[in-house]
């Protein structure tokens, strides 16, 4: 996306945003962007930039990475804890309450990401094809995948695939895998056991760097944020469950959250939270 038109689309999402809200510009007074692939200072310069020219002077401005979102929207604001999502793409990334942050994942599918909805969908079109040739065992994802897709055969698979490779395609077969594992298919539940021991291990590599298991022992207890579709609810498969269960093994503390609004809102208790410090710290309190 061009920088017009990112500048194009953020306004009209705010727009709408404030018009929802019953108000106009002149009475925001914090700003909240909370966007995917934002790591580095120089990536939130960039996107402050950007927005200064439409808001009013007095506004103050913040950028975070997507996630940081996410982790609000489970913990009120409190930057605290540890955020797992598992879309289309996957990241665990935490916060302590001194401000060190970690993450571990969220690379993008060629560097990695099985866990998440590419990575799933992925493995089972590869499981398919493996099967056809010969080189995998058979899978009942092969009937259930061409049945999703419309198509006769595997060999199509290949062209449906590189016609348009887009990660959000392809996680779109996430629930086939699933109720195919959920019907027994021992290919399907493999795949979605290794999916969940990476996110796990995920979650646990940023537990351990920020040691928000507390310090000793490593039993005291943290928030887990869990947000994305991979995550929801299933019938017999419940993948959050599954990886909770993981990660309560290493540190039995861990204090799974599910969202009850969405990260955006998430984006508005940051604008707050940052909105309030400054103001103390402009009063000297």
């Amino acid at each position: 996306m061009t920088k017009s038109a990112a500048l194009e689309t953020l306004e009209q999402v705010m727009t709408q945003a404030l018009a929802m809200a019953n108000t106009d510009r002149s009475a925001v007074r914090a700003v909240c962007l909370a966007v995917s692939g934002v790591n580095h200072p120089s990536d939130q310069q960039r996107m402050l930039d950007w927005i200064r020219d439409l808001f009013p002077g007095h506004a103050k401005f913040y950028v975070e990475n997507d996630a940081v979102a996410a982790l609000a929207s489970g913990t009120m604001g409190k930057l605290h804890g540890c955020v797992l999502i598992a879309g289309t793409g996957s990241i665990a990334y935490g916060v302590t309450e001194d401000g060190k942050v970690a993450r571990a994942a969220g690379a993008g599918p060629v560097l990695g990401d099985w866990g998440s909805g590419y990575g799933i969908a992925a493995q089972a079109l590869t499981a398919v094809i493996k099967a056809y040739d010969g080189r995998g065992p058979h899978t009942n994802l092969t009937r259930e995948i061409l049945r999703k897709l419309e198509l006769s055969s595997p060999d199509e698979l290949i062209g449906w695939t590189y016609a348009d490779p887009s990660w959000a395609r392809i996680a779109a077969l996430v629930p086939v895998v699933v109720s195919s594992a959920d019907d027994g298919d021992e290919v399907a539940n493999k795949i979605l056991h290794d999916s969940v021991q990476e996110l796990a291990d995920s979650v646990v590599a940023v537990v351990r760097r920020l040691t928000l298991c507390g310090e000793g022992h490593g039993k005291d207890k943290f928030p887990l944020v869990l947000v994305g579709g991979v995550l929801e609810g299933n019938k017999k498969w419940n993948i959050s469950g599954e990886v909770v269960r993981c990660i309560s093994k290493v540190f039995p503390g861990v204090h799974p959250i599910r969202p009850e609004v969405e990260p955006a809102i998430g984006a508005a208790l940051l604008a707050w939270s940052h909105h309030r410090k400054g103001l103390k710290l402009e009063n000297g309190s």
